[in-house]
């Protein structure tokens, strides 16, 4: 599908990539890893052929048709549905050709433009824009709002909409669960299990990456190494190669050692002068196994807040919304307490940045009252947090406008620990990457030493590591902690209690991450309730299975029970066999499409017999 032949790619001086050689097959959903500016976007631009590269090759089929995500969003007067829409491109200029041929009056046009929206399924292409908007959180009242009236993150997803809504072999996405929601996050990922054509997605959500990925592009130090399997794979296999390859060298620099103190001693004897010429060629072919290199860990803090009352907040009977013709959320009883850390989860618009807003001040409530303690010291973080960072300023500028009595190199070893070392302090926040700007708006937030954290999407443009080290950092912080993210890994690791945010309430929820998702598919699946009373239903008649259907169940589960362990073997023969770099050589892509072929179908198949294991199972035992 597409191979890289000696690829190198340059960004000014930099050398971003260099000696690169691959090839990702057809199918196969590709997770594009590594630290902020290691080359991951501009690969893909490269793909794109927005950058030509500085050295080597990329070969795409020539047929093929790419889809990716727009950076920018035109403020266009168009309906949001339409603008999805036109993602078809081909649907949305027949459709354009049947508005144009009935206005005309040509009814022989007409009569072609629906034909060949029959040919293309372009009947049902305003339901499936429709489906993507609504599974990315657009209600339906906002189907028909032009582009326009949307803000910055909101275009985000309109225009991820308009790419899922292309007909695609290709599907580039670069961090498509930034400016995403949780609800919006979880539908997204069972869309893209079910997309037919090669997937390459940039992301730091290492739990979005565990639920789609067959293979891991892992870019490092100018290189790109390939990887099968999800992320937690690839962290298992690099950890045992980087384990591997310290042992090679260690033993490698034991042999230098040794041929050295051979040729020191006897180079110079004519008796031993053959021997140490032999040495010398066995020490110039040895293959110069680097050392492995630790990467520069991030380790965040946030210090212990100078007072820490045990009960900070509290909202009774509380109405939050925007004004007495739009109140959010009814009769709100939520407090916290020192050592509370609350997850909040609720679909997409039903209140939780409000609940926030409220708890922070920002929102005055509408009835009930808002207690807070006289030493309640809050550090809040929103989207606007990022934007409001001062172009053309310094991450020292930021911090000596906080505490202005602060000496300079206090300021430096502060912002050090947030890995604004030496050099970075001073430059230009202009140029920072989204993850910078992120990361200098949270060492912001712990500098003020806060004892409570109000955090609303803090992990948008966070790379992997940047997100375990903020992970470990409020893992370890004393005080109450807020959190609104969609990030399923760092909600896991964070938070001890969840509060669902639904139907205009705020209620405790007793249940895990999976549980709520379950709960978010009942909701979709859920019909709107009649306004009438719908009558009882009849309660279902007990299945009652006879000794000889039992017995017939139960030889047939333990037939699909042997099976299902004999294509578990042979499937993790193949996966090994794929995971052997070897075998991606110039001359091994045949060898690595069987592979892959033979891979796809015994894992088809052993999904098939579990479920007709497990049903045999329910017969056997019912």
């Amino acid at each position: 599908m597409i191979a890289f032949r000696n690829f190198a790619l340059r960004r000014g001086e930099h050398l971003l990539l260099s000696q690169v050689d691959l090839a990702l097959h057809a199918g196969w959903r590709v997770g594009v890893i590594g630290r902020n500016g290691c080359g991951k976007s501009s690969l893909f631009a490269a793909v794109l052929g927005e950058v030509e590269a500085d050295k080597g090759d990329i070969d795409l089929p020539g047929k093929v048709r790419i889809a990716w995500v727009a950076q920018e969003t035109p403020s266009l007067p168009d309906p949001a549905i339409d603008y999805v829409l036109a993602g078809d491109t081909e649907v949305h200029a027949v459709l354009q050709a049947e508005a144009a041929a009935t206005e005309a009056e040509d009814w022989d046009a007409v009569a072609e433009a629906h034909q060949r929206l029959a040919e293309i399924n372009g009947y049902d292409a305003t339901a499936r824009a429709g489906r993507l908007l609504h599974g990315l959180g657009f209600p339906p009242e906002t189907h028909g709002k032009p582009v326009s009236d949307f803000s910055g993150g909101w275009r985000v997803r309109l225009n991820l909409a308009r790419a899922l809504m292309m007909p695609s072999d290709l599907l580039l996405l670069d961090e498509p669960t930034n400016h995403l929601d949780l609800d919006a996050v979880l539908w997204l990922e069972q869309w893209l299990l079910k997309y037919p054509g090669t997937l390459l997605m940039i992301s730091h959500d290492r739990e979005f990456l565990d639920g789609l990925s067959t293979h891991t592009l892992h870019l490092h130090e100018g290189r790109a190494k390939l990887y099968v399997g999800d992320y937690t794979s690839f962290e298992r296999q690099r950890a045992e190669h980087l384990r591997q390859q310290q042992i090679a060298h260690d033993k490698e620099q034991v042999e230098r050692a040794h041929l050295q103190s051979f040729i020191d001693r006897f180079k110079a004897k004519a008796s031993k002068a053959k021997q140490a010429q032999s040495r010398m060629k066995r020490l110039a072919k040895l293959a110069g196994t680097e050392a492995v290199r630790a990467e520069r860990a991030f380790n965040i803090t946030f210090a212990e807040p100078a007072r820490l009352p045990h009960s900070i907040i509290r909202i009774n009977h509380g109405e939050a919304g925007y004004g007495a013709d739009a109140v959010i959320l009814h009769d709100v009883g939520f407090g916290l307490e020192a050592g509370d850390r609350v997850g909040l989860l609720g679909p997409n618009g039903a209140g939780k940045s409000t609940l926030v807003k409220t708890l922070v001040g920002e929102l005055p409530l509408l009835g009930g009252e808002r207690v807070a303690h006289p030493d309640m010291r809050i550090g809040y973080f929103a989207q606007h947090t990022v934007e409001s960072l001062h172009e053309g300023q310094s991450p020292l500028w930021h911090l000596k406008e906080i505490a202005p009595n602060a000496g300079e190199q206090q300021l430096r070893n502060f912002l050090g620990r947030w890995n604004f070392v030496g050099d970075r302090a001073f430059e230009n926040v202009d140029g920072f990457s989204g993850g910078e700007r992120a990361r200098l708006a949270l060492a912001m937030i712990a500098y003020r030493e806060p004892n409570v954290l109000l955090l609303d999407e803090p992990t948008n443009h966070l790379d992997l590591d940047m997100r375990e080290a903020l992970a470990e950092a409020l893992s370890d912080f004393p005080g109450a902690i807020v959190l609104v993210s969609h990030d399923r890994h760092l909600i896991g690791l964070v938070c001890e209690t969840f509060w669902r945010v639904a139907d205009g309430h705020v209620e405790e929820f007793n249940g895990d991450l999976d549980e709520y998702a379950a709960w978010l598919r009942s909701r979709g699946n859920e019909p709107k309730a009649p306004k009438a009373a719908p009558a009882a239903p009849a309660k279902p008649a007990k299945v009652v299975r006879s000794k000889h259907e039992q017995d017939t169940a139960a030889r047939r589960a333990r037939q699909l029970e042997t099976r299902v362990a004999e294509l578990a073997g042979q499937l993790a023969q193949v996966e090994a066999q794929l995971a052997d770099p070897a075998i991606y050589g110039n001359d091994g892509g045949s060898e690595v499409g069987q592979l892959t072929q033979r891979q796809q179908k015994l894992a088809a198949e052993k999904d098939a017999l579990e479920a007709e294991w497990l049903a045999q199972l329910e017969i056997a035992e019912a």
